[in-house]
C-alpha cells in the first residue's frame, strides 16, 4: 500500500534565490527538513541558526520534517546536539511517528489487518519504535505477522546484506511497515542506506508496503494541521531530496526551495552553498517528476 500523491504540474524553472530573506513575506508558514538541510549527521550547516532565529523573529511559523525513523520526541532530543533548541520551531513531525501511529490507532484498513507480532530491521537506536503501540516483538520472520524496517541493521551495512531476511518475509507475504521512504542519507561525506532501499528492495521481491513519510501526502496534512498555516500557497517547504522533500511538497501543493549541494551535490557538480545552473538544476529534477520553486544555496537568511 503506497499512500497518494499529486502529479502537479513541474515548473517551467525555478528562481534563484541569495536567501529566505527574498521571500519571507510571501509566506507565513515554513516546513524545513532536517538531515541535508539544518545538519549533515555531524554538525549543523552554518546559517541555520541564525534563519531559523530570524523567520521566529519575523512571526513565521516553523515545523522541522524529517524522514527520520523515530518518534518525534526522540528527533527533537537528537537535533539539541547541533544547538537547534526549541525556540527555532513550532513543531516537529517525523516519518517514525507518522508510522507509530498508523500501528498504535489502526484506522484504516491496511493497518488494521496486521497481527501483533512484529519483526524489526533496523538498529537498536530505533527499538522505541516498538514500544507503546501494543506490538510483540517477533525473534524471526517465521514468527512474524509483519515488518517494520526503519534502516539496516547496522549502519555498515547494505541491502545485500539483508536479502536473506528479506526473502524469507517475501516467501511467507509478509506486510513491511517502511518507517523511512528515503533511499539513502549522506552523514558527512559517507552515503549511508536508509529504510527506502531495503523497502525497495522488498517490493522487487512482491512485497506489500506501506510508506510512511514524505513525498506521501498523508504525511503533509499531519504537518499543515501542526504548523497552523490553512492557506497551502502561504506554506514554503525546504530541503534537499528531490524525490522526497521537493516532489512531496508538490503534490500537497506547497511552494519549494531546493538546497541543490545536499544529497544531490555529486550529480549536480555543486557544493553546500553553491546554487547550480538553473537549466542544468530544471532538467535534473524533471528526471524526478518534479521541480521546485526556488533553487536556495543553503539554509540561510
Amino acid at each position: 500500500m503506497i499512500p497518494p500523491r499529486l502529479q502537479p504540474a513541474i515548473p517551467a524553472a525555478p528562481r534563484p534565490l541569495a536567501g529566505l530573506r527574498d521571500i519571507t513575506d510571501r509566506y507565513d508558514g515554513f516546513v524545513l527538513d532536517l538531515w541535508g538541510c539544518l545538519h549533515d549527521g555531524v554538525t549543523a550547516y552554518p546559517g541555520v541558526i541564525d534563519a531559523m532565529r530570524r523567520l521566529k523573529g519575523a512571526g513565521k511559523r516553523v515545523l522541522v520534517l524529517t524522514n527520520a525513523p523515530r518518534r518525534a520526541d526522540v528527533v527533537a532530543d537528537s537535533m539539541l546536539r547541533f544547538g537547534l533548541t526549541a525556540d527555532l520551531y513550532d513543531a516537529v513531525l517525523s516519518s517514525g511517528e507518522a508510522a507509530w501511529q498508523a500501528l498504535a490507532r489502526r484506522t484504516d484498513p491496511w493497518h488494521a489487518r496486521l497481527g501483533r507480532r512484529c519483526f524489526h530491521i533496523g538498529p537498536e537506536r530505533d527499538y522505541g519504535m516498538l514500544d507503546g503501540n501494543d506490538l510483540t516483538v517477533a525473534g524471526d520472520v517465521a514468527n512474524a505477522d509483519f515488518i517494520l524496517t526503519t534502516g539496516p541493521r547496522d549502519d555498515s551495512l547494505g541491502v545485500g546484506d539483508h536479502e536473506e531476511t528479506l526473502a524469507a518475509a517475501a516467501a511467507r507475504r509478509l506486510p513491511m511497515v517502511c518507517a523511512n521512504p528515503d533511499l539513502e542519507v549522506l552523514r558527512g561525506d559517507t552515503r549511508l542506506v536508509c529504510a527506502g532501499a531495503l523497502a525497495a528492495r522488498y517490493g522487487e521481491l512482491g512485497g506489500d508496503i506501506a510508506y510512511h513519510g514524505k513525498p506521501y501526502r498523508s504525511i503533509y496534512d499531519r504537518a499543515l494541521e501542526l504548523l497552523g498555516v490553512a492557506d497551502r500557497e502561504r506554506v514554503l517547504a525546504v530541503g534537499d531530496g528531490l524525490k522526497t522533500d521537493i516532489a512531496g511538497a508538490a503534490g500537497a501543493g506547497l511552494a519549494s526551495a531546493f538546497i541543490a549541494g545536499g544529497i544531490h551535490g555529486t550529480e549536480l557538480g555543486v557544493r553546500m552553498g553553491e546554487t547550480p545552473d538553473v537549466g542544468r538544476a530544471a532538467a535534473f529534477a524533471a528526471r524526478f517528476g518534479t521541480g521546485p520553486t526556488y533553487l536556495l544555496p543553503e539554509m540561510r537568511w
